[in-house]
């Protein structure tokens, strides 16, 4: 399935630092687009609960692409153990997706 699309899913610390992925991720033909939304996040680290705001990042790539996209997430991402999670898009537009697969190369 290497022409398959693929969502990417990657929480980050801030504005800055998910202005800067996806910036590299655009400009390295790794992703067609990234959307930044603005999240709350609970979770458990260190033996505790915790809560803090943080950026999600919706990258939209094709699945061949994700091996270098998760080392170019690694490379700027503030984060221990950063939140890389693809997801496969089942269903879309046509022109949508062959618009993806030429942005990404």
């Amino acid at each position: 399935m290497k022409d398959e699309a693929i969502v990417v899913m990657c929480a980050v610390g801030g504005r800055d630092e998910a202005a800067a992925i996806a910036q590299a991720l655009v400009e390295g033909r790794l992703a067609a687009c990234v959307q930044m939304m603005p999240i709350e996040s609970w979770y458990r680290w260190d033996g505790a609960v915790q809560h803090e705001p943080e950026v999600m990042l919706h990258i939209k790539t094709m699945r061949h692409r994700f091996g270098a996209l998760c080392a170019a997430i690694e490379a700027r991402h503030s984060y221990d153990v950063p939140e890389i999670v693809a997801l496969p898009v089942t269903d879309a537009f046509p022109g949508y997706l062959d618009w993806v697969r030429q942005s990404v190369g």
